[in-house]
């Protein structure tokens, strides 16, 4: 099993990001490795409920991902397991991982720390990399980013 890290620096308050990460009409915003829309998204953020995300990637091909929030601790936590209920890598098919996504204020917005664990192998990996980089750019997009000077409060 192997993981990945990604650290983004948006300039929003904690909350305004949990918020986008959390809710299905923020997660439609944002989700995705490209500028193509998301076609689905289904979120109840409480321990145990569910989420469901449905986007297209620019090759026009539909992957949707599914899973149940693990831990919620607005606006600083949010846990949740994943699995792909379509589309995907075949790797991870019929498995589920895990993924942590940390807030932390910072001067001028907020620190997410977004890791996705258990992936099966280093070729899902890079391929999830790559996707949640193109995601969280468009995220850092719509909020804006913070300064790269900015300090932890």
């Amino acid at each position: 099993m192997t993981s990945l890290t990604l650290v983004r620096r948006i300039a929003a308050r904690p909350s305004i990001v949990f918020d986008a990460l959390s809710t299905a009409e923020g997660v439609a915003s944002w989700w995705g490795p490209d500028d193509q829309p998301v076609l689905k998204s289904e979120m109840d953020p409480r321990v145990g409920g569910q989420f469901c995300v449905r986007f297209r990637t620019e090759d026009g091909l539909e992957h949707e991902a599914s899973g149940e929030f693990l831990e919620v601790a607005p606006p600083d936590r949010l846990v949740m397991s994943w699995r792909w209920s379509d589309g995907g890598e075949a790797e991870e098919a019929g498995g589920a991982s895990r993924i942590e996504m940390d807030l932390r204020p910072i001067d001028g917005g907020t620190e997410l720390t977004f890791t996705h664990a258990n992936l099966r192998n280093e070729a899902s990996r890079a391929s999830h990399e790559g996707g949640w980089t193109g995601a969280f750019d468009k995220l850092t997009r719509l909020l804006g980013e913070a300064p790269a000077t900015a300090q932890p409060y």
